[in-house]
């Protein structure tokens, strides 16, 4: 009974109750150190997320915003492509007017002619086997950082595509579109520059995002676009350098903004 009557008159002196509150005192800084950075992160959004790959889908593919972000640290696109494909400005003899865009398909190539023969020369992804193209269209409308609609037939062959992408990052329509017609071809930006110089499309032409928002500066709504077939070598440009004693001229784009 004394022992207990001790402990009891402990509990109520002013030392018992600094010894319960210090106790309690080292329970929550040891749950805090144990807990604390990971609610901390969380709270404040940098706790790791789920990953979000890249969802392929044969006709398009879809980076997620983070992949996106990443890429964006090894440098600008364009310095990723290999020479060939980057934009540059060369000789392009041709009949048709400055302004007029020249796609060909075969050798993966989009011309902006300039006139007095040159044109801006682009590396661009264009169709897969069975879906390439060609003829002449027209602009008729642009978009920046475009939403996303596959047509129904895309649809048809992917059911699992989404029906509707916001605009955005990760949307393969990339940063720009300028659309064709009253088809369902564009020529747009890319969230997958690697896919630049391909066959990898359902019939759109698409670029790097930097080379999109080159050419949509420059292109404006009711443009010919002439879209030459995938057999055989382009046309121009060939019989250009093929002449005696002449050679590609390749010149800075900047030079001529």
């Amino acid at each position: 009974m004394t022992a207990l009557s001790n402990t009891k008159a402990l509990d109520r002196s002013p030392s018992g109750a600094a010894c319960r509150m210090l106790l309690g005192a080292a329970t929550v800084l040891i749950a805090s150190a144990l807990y604390g950075d990971v609610a901390s992160a969380q709270t404040l959004g940098y706790a790791a997320a789920p990953e979000a790959g890249p969802f392929t889908t044969g006709d398009e593919v879809l980076v997620s915003p983070r992949d996106q972000a990443n890429d964006a640290t090894v440098g600008d696109e364009d310095a990723q492509l290999p020479d060939r494909l980057r934009r540059t400005v060369v000789s392009f003899p041709t009949r048709e007017p400055a302004g007029t865009v020249v796609i060909d398909t075969g050798n993966t190539y989009l011309y902006y002619v300039l006139g007095g023969g040159r044109a801006i020369r682009y590396g661009v992804g264009v169709g897969r086997e069975g879906f390439t193209w060609s003829g002449v269209q027209t602009v008729t409308r642009k978009a920046e950082w475009p939403d996303w609609r596959p047509p129904a037939a895309m649809i048809a062959r992917q059911p699992y595509l989404p029906r509707f992408m916001a605009g955005g990052p990760g949307n393969p329509l990339g940063a720009r579109a300028m659309y064709l017609g009253s088809t369902d071809y564009r020529i747009h930006g890319t969230n997958d520059p690697s896919t630049i110089g391909k066959f990898v499309s359902s019939g759109c032409i698409r670029l790097t995002n930097e080379d999109v928002e080159d050419l949509f500066s420059r292109v404006g709504v009711g443009t010919r676009v002439v879209v030459l077939p995938k057999s055989g070598a382009h046309p121009i440009e060939a019989r250009a350098n093929s002449r005696p004693g002449r050679q590609a001229m390749n010149i800075s784009v900047s030079s001529i903004d």
